[in-house]
């Protein structure tokens, strides 16, 4: 009875109130005598009512709105996925994602979708919710900034930097006399489209540059830290002169505007002297997630939203505020690296695609109908490029630098991407710029980020140095060479204490590899450092127990499957080690044969098994990396399914077949280095029959006797399963225990599967 109670419970509770209520009403009604009430009657169906009642809800603002939002993340998704994949950044797609969505295809070929989906009427919540995108981005670019790097390495790149700033400002100034009769509105003055048109050429993206730095593996170069402290000093530079530059085109003229320079200068002063030692000392004393509690973070978004409306109101527009804000939060890099993460997915990945498709709403390539008109776009791009590109290159040879690093440093601050489309969009909002500029723009910023990789790559080719990302000292050793891939420290520390096992006596004449790949849009240029230690402590820690010395290899990969393998084969490994971990089992009908049970189920495994991607058991338990990473290495691969892995003190290997004889020589690692017990179980009767593998047995017994023993039982007990520390088996015989829905499969200890 006592198991029925709440059931009880909740029936009586729910059917007497909901009585109640009722009963109430039926009172009620009867208080309606002599209040004149009426009932509406439209005449209309109820069916016809409630279809009225949806379509207005539709048509509601807020609808719409939501509606817009989940529309452009898909869509801004799709195409940044797209640019991923062919090697560009991804800040491309969105922005082609946006020109997509706006007038310039949707809107020409499907008129009555979008206004449908854009009236007219919604575009103004859209222009402020991708403000509010816009300047909680700033705030981490801001954030971003090292400025330390700065006050240290200033000299040379504050020379390139502003080299690239200024050159392309004039020649863009230049460009401006030519087509401003033809492309300036009307009543708009020379000096302020001059002016926005030289800014706009002089830009460069920050965060795109840094991205392409990270994925390049040049952050750790001197290059790198010369091109990013360019970039550093760039930004400040530009959104400072793009403040004085709104100041004068508000104001009027020159004159005019300095009141509103002096105004942004005390501005300046007060956050640099005021505001910030006050949030140094808050920063200090709440700097871990433990103490970093609401109050404290609602002082430091006050203090971005006060510095925005501050530069709003004075002239220079609410960005440079955001980003001012930004540069001023305290320097603990534990504290920005929080904070950045509270910020950094709502700004990127909810709001900031809002801006992109609200200036691809803007953009009507269309109007760009004339042979003229494209060759004025393409004069465009050619400034831009010479300007930023071979301005940058020429004053980084001007200090030093050689021409192949030169002409890199050119290349990367020709990048203009997002923060190309922010001058842009505020050049439209003051009238400076007419739809036809600004496509043209539009299209230059595009072209001009996109190009910055095969520019890279052409320049690594015609210098013909391809950047060496294995180090030197593992590239000389010419003995056994391991390479160590892994995402999850707790899985790096079981390939680390497999891959000790093979080399532990080796004397030197062995090195093992830790190789940690992550996706570019989980790091920035702040916390790449402090990433790479985090991810590498665990590792670095369990080395120096196993007495074990390792080199590690960090890098930001936009495409970490064939990263991993290129570097195996670049690298002449002659073991690649990865690992799957339990998750990967986890709701699969073999994660029950496993012995790894859960109610989750998990989703990509019954859509490809739907689609007829792969069979039940296909390539079981590999993901697609794995299955990537199996097709494209030219070197032998290991991968570890750790069942709590610890030791090799007992393994057994069976043999299924003549071609899983390539497993001896494991057993022989193993036992020269770890003195392991091996087990090799003959299967099909293969070692009897077979001289040579004979042979090789003989000759381990001989130096290692009773470490190696030889097992003709085709079924082998849960006891014995149980009781060893590894199993090593080819990866052709883990097909056929998979698809044979061996007994074995739920008792084995961890597994190594090999693929010579």
């Amino acid at each position: 009875m006592g198991k029925y109670k709440n059931s009880f419970f909740y029936v009586g509770v729910i059917g007497g109130f909901t009585t109640l209520m009722y009963w109430i009403v039926l009172l009620g009604a009867k208080l309606e005598q002599g209040r004149n009430v009426v009932i509406p009657n439209t005449g209309k169906s109820q069916w016809t009512e409630f279809m009225d009642s949806l379509v207005h809800n539709l048509e509601h603002p807020l609808a719409i709105l939501l509606a817009q939002i989940v529309t452009i993340i898909l869509v801004a998704r799709l195409f940044g996925w797209i640019c991923k994949k062919i090697g560009q950044p991804t800040v491309i797609g969105e922005i082609i994602a946006g020109i997509v969505l706006g007038p310039s295809l949707i809107g020409m070929y499907f008129p009555e979708f979008s206004a449908t989906l854009f009236p007219t009427a919604s575009l103004g919540n859209l222009q402020f919710l991708s403000q509010i995108g816009l300047i909680l981005f700033m705030f981490v670019i801001g954030m971003e900034l090292d400025l330390k790097v700065l006050k240290n390495k200033a000299h040379d790149a504050v020379v390139i930097s502003h080299a690239s700033i200024i050159i392309p400002f004039a020649l863009g100034m230049g460009l401006a006399y030519f087509i401003y009769q033809s492309f300036a509105p009307l009543g708009v003055q020379f000096l302020s489209f001059a002016l926005f048109l030289g800014i706009a050429m002089s830009i460069t993206a920050f965060p795109v540059l840094a991205r392409i730095v990270q994925e390049r593996g040049l952050h750790k170069t001197r290059l790198g830290t010369v091109v990013i402290t360019c970039a550093a000093a760039d930004d400040i530079t530009a959104w400072c002169l793009l403040a004085a530059v709104i100041a004068i085109v508000k104001a009027g003229s020159f004159v005019s505007a300095l009141y509103i320079i002096a105004l942004a200068a005390f501005y300046v002063f007060v956050m640099i002297k005021v505001v910030r030692p006050f949030l140094a000392r808050v920063g200090n004393l709440h700097n871990s997630r433990e103490n970093l509690s609401k109050p404290i973070v609602a002082i430091f978004f006050v203090t971005l939203i006060i510095s925005s409306y501050a530069t709003e109101v004075i002239g220079i527009h609410a960005l440079f505020g955001a980003f001012m804000a930004g540069a001023i939060m305290p320097e603990n890099v534990k504290f920005r690296n929080i904070f950045i993460e509270k910020v950094e997915d709502v700004a990127l990945v909810l709001l900031l695609p809002l801006f992109f498709v609200f200036t691809g709403l803007r953009t009507e390539i269309g109007l760009l109908n004339e042979l003229y008109l494209w060759k004025v776009t393409g004069l465009i791009i050619l400034v831009a490029v010479i300007g930023k590109f071979i301005g940058s290159a020429v004053a980084a040879k001007f200090v030093g630098q050689n021409w192949k690093d030169s002409l890199t440093i050119g290349a990367l601050m020709n990048t203009r991407g997002l923060m190309e489309l922010v001058v842009l969009n505020i050049g439209y909002d003051l009238g400076v710029l007419t739809p036809e500029i600004f496509a043209m723009m539009v299209i230059m910023a595009l072209v001009t980020t996109f190009m910055t990789g095969p520019a890279l790559d052409l320049i690594n080719w015609t210098f013909k140095s391809k950047q060496n990302v294995v180090p030197q000292e593992i590239s000389q050793i010419n003995k056994y060479k391991v390479l160590v891939s892994f995402g999850h420290p707790e899985r790096g520390k079981s390939l680390l204490r497999l891959a000790n096992s093979l080399i532990r006596k080796m004397n030197g004449n062995a090195a093992i590899t830790a190789l940690h790949l992550s996706p570019t849009n989980e790091l920035n240029h702040y916390n790449i450092a402090q990433y790479e230690k985090e991810s590498f402590g665990p590792i670095v820690k369990e080395s120096e127990n196993l007495n074990q010395k390792i080199t590690t290899l960090f890098k930001a990969s936009s495409d970490i499957d064939s990263d991993i393998t290129e570097l195996a084969n670049r690298g002449d490994y002659d073991l690649l080690l990865v690992g799957v971990g339990q998750s990967i089992f986890e709701g699969s009908l073999l994660g029950k044969i496993l012995g790894f049970t859960t109610r989750i189920i998990n989703p990509e495994k019954i859509i490809n098994q739907v689609t007829g991607k792969e069979s039940l058991f296909d390539n079981s338990p590999f993901d697609e990396r794995t299955r990537i990473i199996l097709s494209k290495s030219d070197v032998p691969v290991g991968i570890l399914i750790d069942k709590n892995f610890s030791n090799t003190d007992k393994v057994f290997i069976p043999i299924f077949s003549e071609t899983d004889t390539f497993l001896v020589k494991f057993a022989q690692k193993l036992i020269n280095n770890s003195e392991a017990q091996i087990t090799l179980l003959d299967v099909s009767g293969q070692l009897k029959n077979n001289v040579e593998l004979k042979e090789k047995i003989r000759a381990i017994e001989q130096t290692a006797p009773n470490y190696i023993s030889v097992q003709n039982e085709r079924i082998v007990d849960k006891e014995f399963l149980c009781d060893q520390g590894l199993m090593i088996v080819s990866i052709d015989s883990w097909k056929k225990l998979v698809d044979s829905k061996s007994i074995w499969l739920s008792d084995i200890p961890s597994t190594l599967i090999v693929k010579e």
